[in-house]
């Protein structure tokens, strides 16, 4: 049974706001650990009656408003969806409340009011998650039916608590939330991505840490109740995701496979909400979280622009609920529980040069339903690289040659080659997995290190007739290309007979004892997975295969420049692409034939 904290912090209104809101319950679990939630009810609640009920949990502080954590975004998000009990990337309590659910908005251990120890992505996370959704359905209030919502770090929370079969759990949409925290999040083709990972941890996740001074002053929410603590006893309390990904370059042991959990265990319906400008975060996992999912009910939809806003758009709210009340209310308007009733796969096609960062404008871009991912109708065709740095659909004649350029590039000055297709003869449209099949070797410098490694950063880009780069909006409203891939050649090892392995998506393991390695100047095969996407070319334009050795345009803040993961010692010199009858080259494009 749930119990204020302190008398003076409960707060039941009943007249500022369209429902009740109850600050601050005390949820007491497992193991001693205690956790707080604010939890808001619909308005003219009769004794004995029962709601279900939507759940977040995670590390923004549950009482930071939305306009204080990001007040650019908040500007600009739907009118309808904003209060001071906004909240950043969560449903807007009073939306779900006037429909009839509860909503409980609880801080993660070690954030906001809830004591313990801050560790992102830990088990006890999970475990606390999952304990909170069970006494969620357990409450006198509760229909015993749970759906979780909510964006990127609350959709990929998600993922976990629906494959541990939590009891009560009966709908999920992890809205552009990713399912592999190595292969999504932190580790890209085992490359680090530190600079979102310092970005978010630094300035999202430690302000909110439980103890943490001078909140209230800032307006990030009240003072921990508790009083402060000292910056030593904050630093003690806090796990730095340093421990995980900075310092340990494999997808194994206890700082990976906490979240590691089997997809395909999945069985509550679920609808999976991936952005096609994702390219670092926010789209992978969406996909793949669906294909592998066991759900008898599962539906993926794609959607463009940035990350924060089209959650909240209209028609995509009325979307969630509409899903949320044929699995918790078991009011199908839709069809959503009738097996086939509703295409699983919903796309939205990225057609015109409508511009970057224009949510109107996307607004023109058409959408189809298909039954499946992949597309069963795709043609996978192969576009060949070729010294002349050209795209063919033809092999090349080529024998012995090479292109090289240096190594450790940056954003800043970035080190690469570009491969171009000739003028598209009629509209295309490519929609699904990509792969890149190359040769590659390295040579160290006359007067620097002997190389041991090569790192290997892929992008598609989009041409218009006059030759002017077509961009898209990214995760945070920035150019974006078409899509992206990586790949650290010492990790080059595939496990083809996985189940997951495909001639489009290879699969990797990235554990230590799949590390080879990589000699000066001998040549390797390596296949590079590029994350899924969607373009339609229209006659006379082009596209353009990128292979860089460090980010380009269209990365935004999730570079990958931490010194100690990309050295001088291990990457510097020359890398090269090799070309012949042995060595060929292709881009391999999922091409979908016109119905």
């Amino acid at each position: 049974m749930a119990t204020p904290i302190k008398k003076d912090l409960m707060k039941l209104d009943e007249t500022s706001y369209s429902y009740i809101f109850e600050q601050d319950v005390s949820i007491p679990l497992s193991g001693g650990v205690l956790i707080r939630s604010n939890i808001y009810y619909p308005k003219g609640v009769k004794q004995g009656e029962k709601y279900p009920v939507l759940v977040t949990y995670g590390p923004y502080g549950k009482d930071v408003p939305y306009e204080a954590f990001r007040p650019t975004s908040f500007a600009e998000l739907n009118p309808d969806h904003k209060s001071n009990h906004a909240a950043w990337e969560t449903p807007f309590p009073a939306y779900w409340t006037e429909h009839g659910y509860i909503v409980i908005r609880a801080d993660e251990v070690g954030i906001g009011q809830s004591p313990g120890v801050l560790d992102v992505w830990s088990k006890v996370v999970l475990d606390t998650f999952c304990e909170l959704i069970e006494w969620a359905a357990e409450q006198k209030w509760s229909t015993g039916k749970i759906g979780l919502t909510g964006i990127s770090y609350y959709g990929a929370i998600q993922w976990q608590a629906a494959a541990r079969h939590t009891k009560g759990l009966a709908a999920i949409i992890p809205w552009e939330g990713f399912a592999d925290l190595y292969r999504d999040a932190t580790r890209h083709g085992g490359i680090l991505s530190n600079g979102f990972l310092r970005y978010w941890y630094d300035l999202q996740v430690v302000p909110n840490q439980y103890g943490y001074p001078g909140r209230e002053a800032t307006g990030w929410g009240p003072n921990t109740s508790e009083g402060n603590l000292t910056a030593e006893e904050l630093e003690s309390s806090r796990v730095d995701i340093s421990d995980r990904s900075w310092t340990y370059p494999f997808a194994e042991g206890d700082r990976f496979t906490a979240w590691d959990v089997k997809l395909e265990d999945i069985r509550v319906p679920l609808l999976s909400v991936a952005n096609w400008g994702g390219t670092m975060l926010h789209l992978r996992g969406n996909v793949e979280g669906f294909v592998r999912a066991g759900s008898t009910f599962k539906y993926l939809r794609f959607i463009t622009g940035r990350h924060d806003l089209p959650f909240y758009y209209p028609e995509e709210v009325e979307l969630q609920r509409s899903f949320l009340d044929a699995f918790l209310k078991n009011e199908d308007r839709d069809g959503w529980s009738k097996k086939g009733a509703i295409p699983a796969v919903d796309l939205v096609l990225r057609k015109g040069d409508v511009g970057y960062n224009d949510p109107n404008a996307e607004l023109t871009y058409p959408r189809r339903k298909e039954t499946e991912w992949p597309i069963a109708r795709t043609q996978y065709r192969d576009l060949f690289l070729t010294p002349a740095k050209e795209l063919l659909f033809s092999k090349p004649s080529a024998d012995g040659e090479k292109l090289g350029y240096k190594a450790l590039g940056t954003l800043e000055s970035p080190q690469l080659i570009s491969f171009t297709s000739l003028p598209f003869e009629s509209e295309t449209e490519v929609t699904g997995h990509m792969v890149a099949h190359l040769h590659v070797s390295v040579a160290a410098d006359s007067s620097g290190p002997v190389p041991s490694d090569i790192d290997l950063f892929l992008s598609v880009r989009h041409l218009s007739k006059s030759g002017k780069e077509i961009s898209y909006t990214g995760t945070l409203g920035g150019p974006n290309c078409v899509t992206k891939g990586w790949l650290r050649v010492s990790l080059r090892k595939t496990n083809p007979e996985h189940p997951l392995h495909r001639h489009y998506l290879p699969r990797r393991e990235y554990r230590s004892v799949d590390q080879l390695p990589v000699v000066p100047n001998e040549i390797y095969a390596v296949d590079v997975e590029l994350w899924p996407t969607n373009v339609v070319l229209e006659k006379g334009e082009r596209l353009v295969f990128e292979i860089s050795s460090g980010d380009t345009p269209g990365v935004e803040i999730s570079v990958h420049n931490y010194p100690p993961d990309r050295s001088a010692e291990k990457f510097q010199g020359t890398n090269f692409i090799h070309f012949g009858q042995h060595h060929v080259n292709y881009l391999r494009v999922p091409i979908i034939p016109p119905q």
